[in-house]
């Protein structure tokens, strides 16, 4: 249940949620921003797909707003071309929306106010606090220092007037690549190396997915952030905590930029999943390397991948409202994500019978050519929800599991001579033998049943001593192809510094069953529709692959909840 889970439930969570006290005290009497809106921002880059690990920033922006009533944008950080698309655009709005957030008609790029930045940049030339810097890649490592040692440049003295006309002379396109940059003048001795003169522009002759050729140089997100947030008047700049050592560089720009805005950055954990990886690069080489389908694999981490699999978005926004907001750094079992859904689906997902690995059970007293239909209920949680006929006849599909010729002590499903079983909602029946094939293969299990216990009831009300068994007709079965998911790694960290990812796959991430039997009933499925295969697990639609000539099912999650409450 819920509230026997280790996580702190809901509203303890929001009690101590450290953000809204800091903007508790913002928006008070004599704070900050008293008397605003709280305004925040969602700034993904579109280089990749967004993941379960920017659903947690997505949910603190937008769930942020919502709980002060405020506003929140989506922005486009754009501002590197290198591996920027449209494609990863349009992927990361659609993913907000399913999530059930949305920014009305704040929809920015970054790369419109590029214009902005550049008048800023000269600004902070004309002011003495940025020069023009020759250094080469290797020189900058060379002569950065350390600890005891201050960084260094020859450049630092650079005249205005020079530094002007050489950052001019950049934005031309005289430059190559790596010839010049722009750095900010602040402290070569600083302790915090985001200040010893960082870089604030640097050239890069590539096409732009929005700019086109219209810039050769472009500003570094340090820089750029910071304006875009004061320029869009944000009141709050919620970031991750690798961003906490940035912080004086975010309001060094502010206060040196002459902007309309002074946004409070405030930094939370990132989150983390064990079995996984949510670096971008990481999951871009899964997709190019062809080790996975493509961004949306249902093994993947992206929302995509997760949409595809059957996860909904209340199952997601649920995970990430319980893991809380934290300022130190954990990794959350990949098997709560699970929990969370499987308590989802357990709610609302229709139940119906599939049978996995399908073997023939023939009911040898039932008459040949008969037929008959049973109502059985479509949710036990959901009354409403009403129930569905499903037909019977002499010979049935059931799980090959279901069977064992000679059964192992305690097992209380078919044998010959094995106690009653229950088929679920028709009749009970009592294994007799089996059949098999020349090569000693399964092929057939052999039962009678008893005429008097229809809805799996005994007339005289003896009691069942064996299990209940799922079923589908035979007569009118689907076939249908059914994809088992597991963890896509191995490794509960195979991120970790000393490993490479890719010797950590697991080789039986998928496995692929056909020949599976469904009810008839969904053949009219579609997808994202999410079912209970019962005794088996949640399953939805494949979204790409299924049509109705060929149904494919994802297992979304199994029955078994492995999450230690």
């Amino acid at each position: 249940m819920a509230e026997e889970n280790k996580n702190l439930p809901v509203e303890e969570n929001e009690s101590k949620n450290f953000i809204h006290q800091f903007i508790d005290e913002d928006i008070a009497e004599g704070g900050r921003f008293q008397g605003m809106a709280v305004h925040t921002r969602f700034p993904p880059e579109p280089n990749g797909y967004l993941h379960i690990g920017h659903c947690k920033a997505l949910c603190i922006d937008f769930g942020t707003a919502e709980k002060y009533s405020g506003l929140c944008n989506l922005r486009m950080d754009d501002t590197n071309p290198t591996k920027e698309d449209v494609e990863y655009v349009q992927a990361i709005q659609e993913d907000i929306h399913w999530l059930g957030f949305d920014w009305d008609d704040r929809f920015f790029y970054a790369s419109d106010y590029f214009e902005q930045m550049y008048q800023c940049a000269e600004s902070l030339i004309e002011k003495g606090l940025a020069y023009v810097c020759e250094l080469s890649p290797e020189q900058f490592k060379e002569y950065r220092g350390d600890v005891n040692v201050p960084a260094r440049s020859p450049y630092r003295d650079r005249p205005v007037q020079e530094s002007l006309e050489l950052f001019r002379r950049m934005r031309a396109g005289e430059f190559p690549n790596g010839a010049m940059t722009l750095r900010a003048k602040i402290d070569l001795a600083s302790g915090n190396f985001n200040m010893r003169d960082p870089v604030i522009y640097r050239i890069n002759h590539m096409h732009h997915h929005r700019q086109g050729d219209k810039w050769c140089i472009y500003p570094m997100y340090d820089f750029a952030h910071p304006i875009e947030d004061a320029l869009e008047g944000i009141t709050h700049s919620l970031c991750s905590l690798e961003f906490e050592d940035h912080r004086p560089l975010y309001d060094w720009v502010i206060a040196n930029c002459g902007l309309p805005a002074a946004p409070r950055q405030i930094e939370f954990a990132r989150l983390g999943i064990n079995y996984t990886v949510m670096s971008k690069r990481k999951l871009r080489a899964l997709v190019e390397d062809g080790r996975v389908s493509g961004w949306d694999d249902p093994r993947m981490p992206t929302l995509c991948g997760l949409r595809r699999r059957g996860y909904t978005p209340a199952s997601i926004r649920n995970f990430c409202e319980r893991i809380g907001v934290a300022k130190a750094s954990s990794t959350v079992e990949f098997a709560f994500l699970e929990h969370c859904l499987r308590e989802d689906l357990n709610e609302t997902a229709r139940r119906v019978m599939a049978v996995i690995r399908p073997v023939k059970l023939t009911i040898t007293n039932y008459p040949v050519g008969q037929s008959e239909t049973f109502a059985v209920e479509n949710n036990p949680n959901r009354p409403e929800d009403g129930t569905r006929l499903i037909t019977f006849s002499r010979e049935l599909y059931v799980e090959a599991e279901d069977f064992l010729e000679t059964p192992v002590p305690k097992y209380k499903r078919l044998f010959p001579g094995g106690p009653e079983c229950r088929l679920k909602g028709a009749y009970l029946i009592t294994c007799t033998g089996c059949r098999r094939d020349e090569a000693g293969n399964l092929v057939e299990i052999l039962a009678e049943y008893d005429p008097d216990s229809r809805g799996g009831n005994p007339a005289d009300g003896r009691k069942v001593k064996g299990a209940t068994i799922h079923w589908v007709d035979a007569a009118t079965a689907v076939d249908a192809e059914c994809r088992l998911y597991d963890n896509l790694f191995t490794d509960p960290a195979p991120d970790g510094a000393d490993k490479n990812f890719l010797e950590c796959l697991n080789p039986d991430s998928l496995e692929v069953v056909t020949g599976c039997k469904v009810e008839a009933g969904l053949k009219a499925a579609a997808a994202p529709a999410s079912f209970q295969f019962m005794r088996v697990g949640y399953f939805c639609l494949d979204s790409r692959d299924s049509t109705p000539e060929r149904l494919v099912f994802n297992r979304s999650v199994s029955l078994k909840d492995s999450f230690k409450k």
